[in-house]
């Protein structure tokens, strides 16, 4: 798991290899994310859009942005948490994935929030030996 907390939102995020939808022999790997937005702080917040880097084994990078998450711009008020799942396809056995996501305080301040940066691995990646 990968975690890491601005502004007292902790962002925790578990990738995972998903075998049975992945085609490693067409270079299709493709992995589920569960992400866990918890409101550590004193001020409710609402989650208004996301920034996602996504970089693959070879360096290329893809973004995406949007409003919200999964269709859902979720409130989240002092000790409450919002958890849901989501997926990515990569070419490569291999990648990595950071981002940001904006939030609203109720009297309208926007900040953003870090999602911490992790690794996509499959069991097809090849592996050395020193």
């Amino acid at each position: 798991m990968y975690s890491e907390t601005t502004r007292d939102i902790r962002v925790t995020v578990r990738p995972i290899y998903l075998d049975d939808q992945s085609s490693p022999d067409e270079n299709h790997f493709v992995w589920a994310y569960r992400v866990l937005i918890e409101n550590l702080g004193g001020e409710t917040v609402q989650l208004r859009s996301r920034h996602w880097r996504i970089t693959d084994g070879i360096g290329r990078r893809q973004e995406v942005k949007g409003a919200g998450v999964i269709g859902e711009q979720p409130v989240l008020a002092p000790g409450q948490s919002f958890e849901y799942q989501s997926g990515t396809p990569l070419s490569t056995p291999s990648g990595i994935m950071d981002g940001t996501y904006q939030m609203e305080t109720a009297e309208g301040e926007a900040f953003d929030v870090r999602i911490p940066a992790f690794s996509l691995d499959s069991p097809h990646q090849p592996t050395q030996r020193h």
